[in-house]
């Protein structure tokens, strides 16, 4: 079982051509996936007996695989079938059990419930009976696993069909999938661990992992470690909270175009004037944080865009541009929206947020990350990287303008934008869960240095 930091995502029709391009028939992938489940199954239930409920299709098959080498190995191990096994390969799985088979609906519970009903091929509701009797079988048991998807998710766009029971731990099978990580559906996954089947997985989709950033070495002087500029409006606050996070995630030198404010003293400050950002060490700049939508807003704005620099465009900056005027700058630029600055943006559309996301970047020709509890980060080549298990505190406010700065820290030192922003978000994901419950933005910020620091 492998945590799901750094492992491919797919959605049920790519994995299924990635099994198809295995060259492998659906027997032996079973026999596979049903060989990772039984072994997961026995470490997580500790010798509690478990009850695997099998539905019609391949997922029942793995279920059906993995109870007869459970029960081969001396493990307690009931099977309750939906319906009958409607593929060659679930049908063959059944026979091998050999064991008696229940039926869901009057089965008895188990200290542990493996379901193993529909997987990535539910598409749609689930009968009110079937769901009324999933919910009664795990809710007496001690453990609840699921086998690649919860019942009740829809697999490739993370929207609820069915609300599921509460679920452990998740086990998928060759790779992550959207309903993992992407919110509604990833709250009710538990613990999400990847098995290895012996499918080789895209990794062009994947989710976020600690970045491989280099600590400072002798030769390093506060410009080599990255110049962020940071351009702010009439409300200070924000600038000056976005600053002191890209001081701590790294930056050698942070200059915050404005007076006033002089704590904390590291930060250099110095009015706005038109030709601020003409110094060649600047390697990244911010606006946006506490910017405004007035004129000198937009004159400011238009200043950033007219420069060379690589910019992080956050805040009041995403509602003063046009993506298609920032595609034909052709310099990196990373953008910030949260879900209502998206849509404003980009429309609302359809398909899912990586789908979105994704369609949002080569439309820009920039970085797009598309905040929220499932954060997603776009690149206009076909990249994405998907923030999993977001720290429900950092619903308060300044917590997007410490990440905005987080970001340009990291971009004032990259060649590649969009690891640029998966470093930043990272930084922030993990500022906050060094930070626990209950904090504010500024605390976030602070947080920042030890997040740095451990990599």
């Amino acid at each position: 079982m492998t945590p799901v930091a750094g492992q491919a995502v797919l959605t049920a029709d790519e994995m299924r051509r990635a099994e198809e391009a295995s060259g492998e028939p659906a027997s032996i992938l079973m026999e596979r996936a049903g060989i990772a489940i039984a072994v997961a199954i026995r470490r997580l239930a500790a010798g509690r007996e478990a009850l695997i409920l099998c539905g019609p299709g391949n997922n029942g098959g793995d279920g059906y695989v993995a109870a007869r080498l459970l029960a081969a190995a001396g493990f307690p191990v009931r099977v309750a079938a939906l319906t009958a096994p409607k593929s060659p390969a679930s049908c063959a799985a059944r026979e091998a059990w050999g064991g008696p088979v229940e039926d869901f609906i009057s089965a008895d519970s188990a200290p542990v419930i493996v379901d193993a009903l529909f997987g990535t091929g539910l598409t749609r509701a689930l009968a009110g009976d079937v769901a009324d009797r999933l919910h009664e079988l795990c809710a007496t048991a001690q453990l609840v696993v699921a086998v690649d998807v919860p019942c009740g998710l829809a697999t490739d766009d993370g929207s609820v069909l069915t609300r599921p029971p509460r679920v452990d731990v998740t086990l998928a099978l060759g790779a992550a999938k959207p309903a993992h990580l992407l919110q509604p559906a990833a709250r009710f996954c538990g613990q999400v661990r990847v098995l290895d089947v012996g499918v080789a997985a895209s990794r062009q989709v994947h989710v976020l992992a600690s970045p491989p950033l280099c600590n400072p070495g002798p030769d390093d002087h506060k410009y080599t470690r990255g110049m962020v500029a940071i351009v702010p409006g009439a409300m200070t606050g924000a600038a000056e909270l976005a600053s002191v996070a890209a001081m701590r995630s790294g930056a050698g030198y942070v200059l915050l175009l404005t007076t006033g404010s002089e704590i904390p003293h590291a930060i250099v400050r110095r009015a706005w004037q038109v030709d601020a950002l003409d110094d060649d060490r600047i390697g990244a700049v911010l606006i946006g944080p506490g910017l405004g939508r007035d004129e000198e807003a937009q004159a400011r704005m238009s200043a950033v865009l007219a420069t060379r620099r690589p910019v992080v465009i956050d805040g009041d900056a995403l509602r003063l541009i046009d993506p298609t005027r920032l595609a034909s700058r052709r310099i990196a630029a990373i953008l910030t929206p949260h879900a209502g600055e998206f849509d404003t943006l980009f429309g609302k559309g359809d398909g899912s947020k990586i789908d979105r996301t994704r369609g949002a970047a080569i439309m820009s020709h920039a970085i797009v990350v598309h905040k929220g509890p499932d954060t997603v980060i776009a690149a206009p080549d076909g990249r994405v990287a998907i923030a999993a298990n977001a720290n429900d505190w950092l619903s308060t406010a300044g917590t997007g303008d410490v990440l905005a700065g987080a970001i340009a820290a990291m971009m004032a030192v990259s060649d590649d934008a969009f690891t640029a922003a998966c470093a930043g978000v990272w930084l922030h994901a993990d500022a906050a869960r060094r930070c626990g419950k209950a904090f504010i933005a500024d605390d976030l910020a602070t947080a920042l240095s030890a997040a740095r620091a451990s990599l």
